[in-house]
């Protein structure tokens, strides 16, 4: 029996540090982590970066990502010739994340979440924008693609179809040391290492194939093929919506304690947003291929400024009878990403719209410090009627 084929009983998710996620102790199979000194939790998902990576270019105030810029639209299908008009998966996205932070990204399914993790791995190539790691620009003398992708790693939602199905769990955690230089034992003697610290005794589990381990056990090997490169950044996309509730627990804690191990950032992509306010220091909220608002998770979480923001909060299950909503908070479907509304994308659903929603669109201006929105409700002198009455002090 793997550690994911013993589930402790489910806990609630919105109570981290009170019993709220299972620990590493209900892991009999994963070495304890420790921390690495100097690198106490910024929040539940952080760690302020005191030690610098070697690699590191521009000190912990330099972002680790910067994206400025980022468009991606899709061929649509249709027409005279098979061509109808670009659907607009993502349509000028900007964000940074900073060096040991947790960067959590939600929105409704469609609103560019995902592509947006591909593009920032390169697996689809922006038609636009820039994408900067450490200070360098992707693509330049200095940042060449297989220098990125080192750093930059990714762990995806379907365990099953992220592995190789004819190579053993040691040859894909080993498989991408051998393929930037490592020598065959080098690579095997990383991945054995990786296992261990993913809680796989590689003697039990370095050599079953995909099909011969649980999804929880997948996801981990995906998470130790993912270190294998010794990356600073992970991209988790959806990375754990695919397991039971309490097999979700056990990998979230092992992913905080990896994170603190190896001094790691996170981009942690998640449709719950009880498990991105354990996981994450900053939130980004993506409607229709843009950034709605994006500040601190307590910020964000506890008072939103962008109306679509608190209609995902509001949408969120209840056991408390008094907090349930006799009508949806959010109606509707989002509008067709082939032609967005003019304006404000979100004001066909927004109880707050007013004409200058319907008529000129918003930037993502500053509502708070550190805390950027996307609505004319939330900015002084934007026309809206309940716009406020003093800007925001510099």
């Amino acid at each position: 029996m793997g550690p994911d084929a013993q589930h402790p009983a489910h806990r609630d998710l919105r109570q981290p540090g009170r019993g709220g996620l299972a620990r590493h102790d209900d892991l009999p199979d994963l070495d304890l982590l420790q921390p690495v000194v100097g690198r106490p939790a910024l929040g539940h998902g952080g760690a302020p970066v005191t030690d610098l990576d070697p690699r590191d270019r521009g000190g912990p105030a330099q972002p680790l990502l910067t994206v400025d810029g980022l468009v991606k639209h899709f061929p649509g299908k249709g027409g005279l010739f098979g061509k109808g008009p670009a659907v607009r998966a993502v349509d000028g996205v900007d964000f940074s994340v900073m060096k040991g932070e947790t960067l959590g990204v939600v929105g409704e399914s469609g609103c560019g979440k995902s592509t947006t993790a591909r593009l920032l791995m390169q697996i689809s190539k922006q038609d636009k924008g820039d994408i900067v790691f450490d200070g360098e620009l992707l693509g330049s003398r200095a940042l060449d693609l297989k220098a990125y992708r080192r750093q930059v790693q990714m762990v995806f939602q379907d365990s099953y179809a992220s592995l190789n199905p004819r190579l053993t769990v040691e040859e894909s955690v080993a498989f991408g040391p051998r393929a930037h230089g490592l020598s065959a034992a080098a690579a095997l003697s990383r991945a054995h290492d990786l296992l261990r610290r993913v809680g796989l005794e590689p003697r039990r589990f370095g050599g079953r194939y995909p099909h011969e381990v649980s999804g929880g056990q997948r996801q981990r090997v995906n998470i130790a093929r993912a270190l294998a490169l010794e990356p600073r950044l992970l991209i988790l996309d959806e990375a754990v919506s695919a397991l039971d509730k309490s097999v979700e627990a056990q990998v979230l804690n092992l992913l905080t304690d990896l994170k603190r191990e190896f001094g790691l950032t996170y981009i942690f992509i998640s449709h719950d947003l009880n498990v991105v306010r354990f996981m994450s220091d900053r939130v980004m909220v993506m409607y229709l291929g843009r950034v709605a608002e994006i500040g601190p998770a307590d910020a964000i979480l506890k008072a939103p400024r962008h109306p679509y923001t608190a209609a995902l909060l509001a949408s969120q299950p209840s056991t408390d009878p008094e907090a349930r909503l006799e009508e949806a908070p959010l109606s509707g479907d989002p509008p067709n990403p082939i032609n967005p509304p003019p304006g404000c994308r979100f004001h066909t659903r927004c109880q707050f719209a007013a004409e200058v929603c319907r008529t000129r669109e918003p930037g993502l201006d500053p509502v708070a410090p550190a805390h950027l929105a996307a609505c004319h409700m939330a900015v002084a002198g934007s026309g809206h009627p309940k716009a406020p009455a003093i800007p925001l002090a510099a």
